[in-house]
């Protein structure tokens, strides 16, 4: 049962969804970890919308920091979990460790993002449950113009690594369509 899959895409690619049929396919409870804070209307609306793609029967945790730490702290009876998504997560430890969003504290905000990957991974190398992970592509578009995007854009990238290299598998979406990334490992460069 235990494995990571990580579904990567662009905004409204499907991976959402994806993610959902996924996890409907695989054994056991379903345990759905939100990392999505309600901070105004728009916000509140995605988050409704996305709570009716998922079957009552799924648990839900919703955890906007933090979530590597309370499951080693609080361990899981899950078959599944699903965690989306891993670009508010950084978002979120981002926004905590940079109050200044004009003059954002590079060393702090890194701090906080590797202290967090570092527990999420643990504690999904610890699980005994099969991992889906969603994340935002954000290498691909513009270079933000401002630094705190440009912070945020460089620390995704390197979350999204991070979780790439542990996963078993790869997907990217693309336009609702899911494009393994096979053989990811062997391909990589020493």
């Amino acid at each position: 049962m235990r494995g990571l899959t990580f579904i990567i895409g662009g905004a409204r690619s499907g991976k959402s969804d994806y993610a959902a049929r996924a996890a409907e396919q695989e054994q056991g409870q379903v345990l759905f970890i939100a990392t999505a804070q309600p901070l105004d209307e728009e916000m509140r609306s995605r988050i409704a919308a996305h709570k009716g793609i998922r079957p009552a029967s799924w648990r839900t945790l919703e955890l906007p920091r933090e979530v590597g730490r309370f499951l080693l702290e609080h361990p899981q009876d899950a078959g599944v979990v699903v965690l989306d998504c891993l670009t508010l997560l950084i978002s979120n430890r981002l926004l905590d460790a940079t109050p200044d969003a004009d003059h954002p504290d590079e060393d702090a905000a890194r701090a906080v993002v590797e202290q967090e990957m570092g527990m999420l991974l643990k504690a999904i190398d610890e699980s005994r449950s099969r991992w889906l992970v969603v994340s935002n592509e954000v290498g691909q578009g513009v270079v933000p113009a401002y630094p705190l995007g440009r912070l945020f854009r460089d620390l995704q990238g390197w979350a999204n690594r991070q979780l790439a290299d542990k996963a078993d598998e790869v997907i990217l979406m693309v336009a609702g369509i899911p494009v393994p990334i096979g053989e990811h490992r062997e391909s990589k460069c020493n």
